[in-house]
């Protein structure tokens, strides 16, 4: 099986300090063999072999076993006999620096999350989103979160800046980890297992969101890699959307597999879902809607009807609900909640993990 560890044999100090700062970047251990011999003994365990052009005719003669991921990397135009060697030890591509120094950090970070056992493919994505002020969207996105989490690997981004803080919904505003702010600073590849050890955790749930004080803005950049990353490295990730949808927020409810109205089963309530479903609708065709009932309101049938969605649940309130979110213990508070059973619906609709 192979490790998380990426193997270079060289000799060539430029081509090993290059290499040492792309695998930094990528979130990837990288080994140093400084002769052929020794770099045999990591040859077929390592997630990916990168050999230098110094030493590629040497590895060549000893005869290395056929294996995936071999590439030969050298620091600037590499001289024709180094492609005779490539051929020698099986390598797949022959590349040069500076000029492959994006593919290299792609290369490394994908080798070393396949070897770290993430599965193959995209994770299944939620999006969550209001459909009027004070529907309970946050404390939704967060319950579909925590039950994800039960039994999965699962991610809970926040990209409502001006919400409670999903830390703090789930109990987690007192853990360290990276917030937006600190992940702006860092632009460039994410690997999806130095992502999710950097961010707030608690078991397999790990959250992105907001650090105190005014919201940072985001970048498109920056977000279209944070959410590539948390797709590579989880089963679920659960996005928590703002009702006000700017480009970036509809680029990301778009690359959802499904997105959620949480709307509320009174009049004013449906109107003013009906208003964020019909600019949900021209960025998702895989549009449902949660309702939230209680005393008096609307039954949840006419609701979906009126508003024209697949209905996945109901919400009855829960009068103590906000007394465990001040206590840290999260929303889901027992299998058996309005919150948990909505949620496992929520979550039984999702397609199987994408290829």
């Amino acid at each position: 099986m192979a490790s998380a560890t990426a193997l270079l044999i060289t000799r060539d100090d430029l081509l090993l300090d290059e290499l040492l700062r792309l695998a930094a970047a990528a979130g990837c251990a990288l080994e140093v063999a400084h002769d052929p011999a020794a770099g045999l003994r990591g040859w077929a365990t390592s997630c990916v072999v990168v050999v230098g052009a110094d030493l590629v005719g040497s590895v060549g003669e000893q005869r290395p076993p056929r294996r995936d991921r071999v590439h030969v990397v050298g620091y600037g135009q590499v001289p024709d006999d180094v492609f005779r060697g490539a051929l020698a030890v099986g390598a797949a591509d022959v590349v040069e620096l500076p000029a492959a120094e994006a593919w290299l950090v792609d290369l490394l970070t994908d080798a070393a999350d396949a070897a770290d056992g993430l599965q193959p493919g995209r994770a299944r994505t939620l999006g969550v989103v209001g459909g009027s002020g004070g529907v309970g969207a946050t404390t939704f996105a967060c319950a579909l979160a925590l039950t994800a989490a039960a039994r999965q690997r699962a991610t809970l981004v926040d990209l409502d800046p001006l919400g409670p803080g999903v830390d703090r919904v789930v109990g987690l505003d007192g853990a360290s980890g990276v917030r937006w702010d600190g992940l702006l600073a860092s632009p460039g590849r994410l690997s999806s297992r130095s992502l999710r050890a950097a961010l707030p955790a608690r078991e397999a749930l790990t959250v992105l969101t907001w650090g105190m004080g005014a919201p940072v803005g985001l970048d498109a950049a920056t977000v279209r890699e944070v959410l590539s990353a948390t797709q590579r490295g989880n089963d679920v990730v659960v996005v928590d959307l703002p009702r006000a949808l700017d480009d970036l927020t509809a680029e990301v409810a778009a690359r959802c597999d499904r997105v959620l109205l949480v709307a509320e089963a009174t009049i004013p309530g449906v109107a003013s879902a009906g208003k964020t479903a019909a600019v949900l609708r021209r960025l998702s065709t895989r549009l449902a809607v949660v309702v939230r009932t209680g005393r008096g309101t609307l039954p949840e049938e006419q609701v979906a009807a009126a508003l024209d969605l697949p209905l996945v649940a109901s919400l009855a309130r829960h009068r103590r609900l906000a007394e465990h979110v001040d206590l840290g213990l999260g929303p889901v508070h027992g299998v058996r909640s309005p919150l948990a059973r909505a949620a496992r619906a929520a979550l039984a609709m999702l397609p199987e993990r994408a290829a």
